[in-house]
């Protein structure tokens, strides 16, 4: 079995090695040092640290200030919080200028399982990458998390990254993976159909083929960690093979990966899309695998929904 670890693992990872390579790297979170794993960097760098307290939006005005003073600030909540409450003070104070900024968000999707529909943002990629200028990232895995964090501390300007709560299949811990913002991976190839994956579902998306692959189905898996800027020359490539194309996704199906793929498609080749995610509604209360089964964004769920695309 592969190992397993949550993405966030990989954000608290990062920031030490950051917080000794970089000393204009700083750190904010608003009251989840625990939770976020922010918490490592404060214990390493306590004068680097600051907790702005429940107060999502007034951290990010102080985010703005310290980036303007030349620091690199890190600023970590819950994804519902840092993208929903502080939305505009993320847009206004941080995008609309252009700054330094890296939100770094735990807890998105509904993997947050039992903590219900409050607290599971399915929104927060739709919300981030219509902001003018700022780069969306959502890892595959706590490797991929760990190197989309420094990336995005030697990128200049603002940065939103997705981390989960719940521990996932850790896919990239090969010697020759790297990570380049912009750019989407070729995870396996085929020829019947093209599946465009992003975060945890990247895993549920490789399984799938597996199991299509039994069933005489030859699909096509990318990894599009980074959303915005989006790889469009990988997704041309692979939608002109396989002139049908599925994306997977732990958010909703309006203004996230499945958006993004189709807008682009529809303006320079266009085929059959299908998107899977969550399909115009909240999440519930549950564990995550259940949630995961229910959506159909586990292995299962995947297969079958190519199948069905397909036919």
């Amino acid at each position: 079995m592969a190992d397993m670890k949550a993405t966030r693992e990989g954000y608290g990872e990062a920031l030490l090695e950051l917080g000794n390579e970089l000393q204009s790297v700083v750190v904010m979170d608003a009251d989840l040092a625990g939770a976020t794993r922010t918490g490592v960097f404060k214990k390493a760098f306590p004068d680097r640290f600051f907790n702005a307290g429940i107060a999502e939006a007034n951290m990010m005005g102080i985010a703005a200030g310290l980036s303007l003073s030349g620091k690199i600030p890190f600023v970590s909540s819950f994804a519902m919080f840092a993208t929903g409450r502080a939305y505009e003070q993320v847009r206004n104070s941080i995008g609309y200028p252009h700054l330094n900024v890296k939100i770094c968000a735990s807890h998105a999707g509904i993997t947050v399982g039992e903590d219900g529909a409050s607290h599971q943002c399915i929104e927060d990629i739709s919300l981030m990458r219509g902001i003018p200028g700022m780069v969306v990232i959502s890892p595959a895995d706590v490797v991929e998390a760990k190197a989309a964090t420094k990336a995005a501390a030697y990128y200049k300007g603002p940065v939103y990254i997705r981390y989960g709560r719940s521990n996932v299949p850790v896919i990239n811990d090969r010697d020759d993976y790297k990570f380049e913002i912009g750019k989407g991976t070729l995870i396996k190839e085929g020829k019947d159909v093209t599946i465009v994956a992003t975060g945890i579902c990247v895993d549920s998306s490789i399984k799938a083929a597996e199991a299509l692959k039994s069933e005489g189905i030859d699909a096509e898996v990318i990894n599009i960690s980074t959303i915005k800027p989006l790889d469009t020359e990988i997704i041309l490539k692979s939608a002109k093979k396989t002139k049908k194309v599925v994306t997977v996704e732990e958010h909703s199906i309006i203004g996230g990966l499945g958006s993004a793929v189709c807008e682009f498609l529809s303006e320079n080749y266009p085929v059959k899309v299908l998107r899977v995610g969550i399909k115009d509604v909240f999440g519930e209360s549950g564990s995550a695998a259940a949630l995961f089964e229910k959506y159909g964004l586990d292995s299962k769920g995947v297969t079958k929904a190519v199948k069905e695309f397909l036919s």
